[in-house]
């Protein structure tokens, strides 16, 4: 999920900025401590959106840097457990696919891709259900939900797209013309039944 929010931090700006003018020197500083910065409290930080106040500079002895408390606004991208994301299959592999969801990728492990038999075919790189005759290749767009979060040495997102209205996002398109030609013969049933 994306998120705006809003930060208080001692940043310290360092001498090769005070030639900018402060804000661009602190703002600056903040990019170099956060942009890209991952954390399991407030998710991976895209953007400095904007440095909302800047409290008194302070020098302390031994350090020729600047520090200033400021409040900023970032832009985060957090998972959340439960949710459900669009994405893109980046790669696929014999355990499952990879999934590029906004700035992080998670990974739909193989008994997690369809509620079918699923054999992979490593020349083309794709998944085929063996009743449904789905396919799943590397560039579909899909829609998952996410099942684990581990922000540890090894950030891990794991994905399901085996519950209804997940998978595929051609699959799900299909689902719902099939759905609608259903309902579309059940009306001119009962339509036919009451002449």
């Amino acid at each position: 999920m994306y998120k705006i929010l809003t930060i208080e931090d001692k940043i310290r700006v360092a001498p090769d900025k005070f030639s900018s003018k402060k804000k661009d020197a602190i703002k600056a500083a903040i990019c170099d401590k956060y942009e890209s910065f991952l954390d399991s409290k407030i998710g991976v930080v895209l953007s400095i959106i904007n440095v909302d106040t800047i409290g008194e500079g302070r020098i302390f002895a031994g350090d020729p840097g600047i520090h200033y408390t400021t409040t900023f606004k970032i832009l985060a991208f957090k998972p959340e457990l439960h949710e459900t994301v669009y994405g893109e299959v980046i790669d696929n592999t014999e355990f499952g696919a990879f999934v590029r969801i906004g700035p992080m990728d998670g990974l739909v492990h193989i008994s997690q891709l369809m509620d079918d038999y699923v054999s992979y075919d490593g020349r083309s790189e794709v998944f085929l259900g063996k009743e449904s005759k789905r396919i799943l290749k590397k560039g579909d767009r899909v829609r998952a939900r996410i099942i684990s979060i581990s922000f540890t040495d090894e950030n891990k997102i794991g994905l399901t797209m085996r519950q209804s209205g997940l998978g595929s996002i051609s699959w799900i398109e299909d689902d719902r013309i099939t759905r609608a030609k259903k309902m579309g013969k059940q009306t001119g049933k009962k339509s036919g039944a009451k002449k």
